[in-house]
């Protein structure tokens, strides 16, 4: 069954509204596969609707490579549309990038000139009607076609919205047919064209988690991501920031995965515009990462680096589960990112944060070894996990690029490890559920560095929702992956490490 386009449009705007500002992980910077096709459209002076707003935020997406989430926010920021037809915006964007394998697949049979003839405007306008034909079924159908001729028409000519219009016609007339599942013996084309994804990843998923556990993934990363809110400890309880939450008419749930966390169960809009935001009250911030510092559980008074810091999600958590005590330096390569970290600390109010800025395998050279009792690396990674947030991955990366992150991982958890104190810890994690990212990761890690174990000695309020859940058992070891469909959250991998005294 699909989800209406209410259910959906809520849960895309809350989350994808202040996506800019959750801190989820790094992902690295693999090549754009997508293919830009010649001919370029007259530009709108100002974008009235919201198809015209995700028609726009999906070029850009495929002739220059930009990041949705950026992308749809700086469009919705201009437009000021409402929170109805933002909603809207929302929901095309990320519904037409996640499913455009399968909308292609469905076209090819209907523009008889072929896809890859048409300009790239053409092409997305096409695919985001046709996810509204497909998908959304409380959008009426002669609306999305209407409004497709219409813009067509006036960023066009009369040809190109002839095209459009008796290529979504056909597919009205050919619907039952088309939204019928994929049937293939071939488990990879089946899952690859049932959920849209490119049969390189499949084929990667389905060696490690079997055919159900692959599907699972691929279904799970189609789904609205919810937004979530970190507790400032320091400020405030749960209890209240839900109580405060509700005064706003928001309805907001305690997390099930992680303390602190409480979870938007409605469309909230921008929540950085919340008093509470600005008040330090809470973070953006994903389920999945919160677990991240308190997986490090630092203490007061104890002197901890974040070596891949920006935005400062994990560092101003591990800072207020510090009670704003000790020194935490957080660390990020950009400059200019520097400020983003400073800027989340005053707004928490924590004094404790040093952030500075320089290359994370080079880090042995600006502080002394064997310098902190925690260290935190939360690597650059290909970011599969986080595809609910960021549909494109799955089209801009290719197995050449996980190798490229794997390699760079390997030199940073090496550096890093070098600056952890004798019996003190060092954390690893990432945003994606690629193995060799993950578990291959710290097997090597493991052989070359015979001072370090893992370490399962958890927090218990860490340890036991994920019993609960069955995700971890008796034999459990101190690493863990979570996948995108355990808790709706964001797929994560996180190793904590011992050093030996």
């Amino acid at each position: 069954m699909h989800k209406t386009t209410e259910q959906k449009n809520a849960a895309r705007s809350s989350a994808a509204a202040t996506s800019g500002a959750i801190a989820s992980g790094s992902t690295g910077s693999g090549k754009n596969n997508t293919h830009p096709k010649k001919g370029k459209p007259a530009q709108s002076s100002r974008l009235r609707t919201a198809r015209e707003v995700a028609l726009q935020t999906l070029v850009k997406v495929a002739e220059a490579g930009a990041y949705s989430n950026l992308q749809l926010n700086r469009a919705l920021q201009d437009a000021q549309l409402s929170r109805q037809d933002a909603a809207l915006a929302t929901e095309l964007v990320y519904g037409t990038i996640s499913h455009q394998r399968t909308l292609d697949y469905r076209l090819e049979m209907l523009v008889t000139k072929g896809l890859d003839k048409l300009a790239v405007w053409v092409h997305q306008l096409l695919r985001m009607s046709a996810y509204q034909l497909l998908y959304l079924n409380r959008i009426p159908p002669h609306a999305a076609v209407n409004e497709a001729v219409q813009i067509a028409k006036h960023r066009g000519h009369a040809g190109i919205s002839g095209m459009v219009n008796g290529v979504l016609r056909n597919m009205l007339r050919r619907l039952p047919e088309m939204q019928q599942p994929v049937s293939s013996e071939d488990p990879v084309k089946r899952i690859g064209l049932t959920y849209s994804y490119p049969d390189w990843l499949v084929g990667r998923w389905l060696s490690v988690y079997g055919e159900a556990g692959a599907e699972a993934i691929c279904a799970a990363g189609n789904e609205s991501p919810h937004a979530s809110l970190r507790i400032n400890s320091n400020r405030l309880s749960v209890e209240k920031g839900i109580a405060l939450l509700a005064e706003a008419e928001i309805d907001a749930t305690e997390s099930k995965l992680t303390a602190g966390g409480i979870v938007i169960e409605s469309n909230a809009g921008n929540l950085t515009q919340l008093e509470g935001y600005g008040e330090g009250l809470w973070t953006l911030q994903d389920e999945s990462s919160m677990l991240v510092a308190q997986v490090c559980a630092p203490k007061p008074g104890m002197t901890v680096l974040d070596c891949c810091a920006a935005p400062g999600g994990k560092t101003t958590h591990m800072a207020e589960l510090m009670n704003d005590m000790g020194r935490l330096v957080a660390n990020d390569l950009h400059p200019h990112k520097k400020q983003l970290i400073q800027e989340q600390a005053q707004r928490l109010g924590l004094t404790i944060i040093e952030a500075v800025s320089g290359d994370a395998s080079e880090l042995s050279g600006q502080f002394p070894a064997e310098a902190f009792d925690v260290v935190l690396l939360d690597a650059p990674c290909s970011g599969f996990g986080v595809l609910r947030r960021k549909p494109e991955i799955k089209w801009t990366k290719s197995p050449e690029d996980i190798d490229a992150i794997a390699a760079l991982q390997e030199r940073l958890l090496d550096e890093a490890s070098r600056l952890v104190k004798p019996g003190g810890t060092l954390v690893y994690s990432t945003c994606t559920i690629e193995q060799e990212e993950n578990e291959g990761q710290i097997n090597r890690f493991l052989q070359k560095h015979p001072a370090y174990l893992l370490d399962a000695a958890w927090p218990e309020p860490v340890l036991a929702p994920l019993l609960e859940a069955g995700l971890i058992g008796k034999d459990f070891q101190g690493a863990l992956q979570l996948l995108p469909q355990h808790f709706g959250s964001d797929g994560f991998f996180i190793a904590r490490f011992k050093r030996r005294d």
